[in-house]
């Protein structure tokens, strides 16, 4: 069996005297589509947050490919391959959606000041290729989606700026792609149409790996293959999506379900 991508070895976090991460040990295999559940508070987004190094963990290991990820800066992360969205839309509104995707690709950008004084010709270049690499992924979700490339995000429907926010987190061509609550302020038909974008892209980019937040139980058993349930910042349930929601811990916490004893 080949190594994890990515891998967390007794994960702690405090927040003082509370625990949002308890020793946690979770394992997000390469080109799986992994869903993460729990009720709230129960670790899921802190979980995100300590991998994308918005958090310095309190105690144990993040690893990706092998690799020390633990207490990197958030743009070592995103150069070792992982990116995200987050459950409240980050969009400039007042930008672009060129620009709103665009953030996403800085860091593989040459921003240095003799580049963009002097060298003019490079920097017209690497513009170019910057649009044409935004128009490619935009169109990959629609062809309408390109063709507000250059609208303002603030004019477009939620579900529209909730592609623009998964095209923002793929445009650096990512390995493992977070996603937090990417249904949040949708309605089920637009649900429906943006997890069919994502699998749509994901089958014609590079078979990228995905970690998915979601209270949609409907979407989590339809797209992921595998489950991972979080309670006061524990596992207490791992397999795919009919056999954790058959588990009784998982019924009690998550589900809101009595077990008949």
């Amino acid at each position: 069996m080949s190594a994890p991508l990515l891998e967390a070895r007794a994960l702690t976090m405090r927040f003082g005297g509370v625990t949002a991460l308890d020793a946690l040990d979770l394992v997000v295999n390469e080109h799986e589509i992994l869903g993460l559940l729990g009720p709230n508070g129960s670790g899921k987004t802190t979980f995100f947050n300590v991998v994308t190094g918005l958090y310095a963990a309190t105690s144990g290991q993040v690893l990706l490919d092998g690799k020390l990820l633990t207490r990197q800066s958030p743009q070592a992360v995103y150069r070792a391959g992982v990116t995200r969205t987050f459950q409240r839309s980050r969009l400039s509104l007042p930008l672009t959606v060129f620009d709103n995707v665009a953030i996403g690709q800085t860091q593989h950008l040459n921003q240095g000041l003799i580049f963009n004084l002097l060298q003019r010709k490079a920097l017209r270049a690497q513009f170019e290729q910057t649009v044409e690499q935004v128009h490619a992924l935009l169109q990959t979700f629609s062809s309408s989606m390109a063709a507000k490339m250059w609208q303002p995000a603030g004019s477009l429907s939620m579900i529209d700026r909730r592609r623009v926010e998964v095209c923002r987190a793929l445009i650096s061509n990512p390995r493992l792609v977070l996603l937090d609550e990417p249904s949040a302020g949708m309605t089920h038909d637009e649900t429906r149409e943006l997890m069919d974008d994502i699998l749509k892209v994901r089958a014609q980019l590079s078979p990228f790996t995905v970690v998915i937040i979601e209270h949609e139980m409907g979407v989590i058993q339809r797209i992921t293959q595998r489950c991972v349930v979080l309670n006061y910042g524990k596992k207490i349930a791992e397999g795919s999506f009919d056999e954790i929601t058959r588990d009784p811990e998982v019924q009690v916490a998550y589900l809101g379900q009595e077990v008949a004893a």
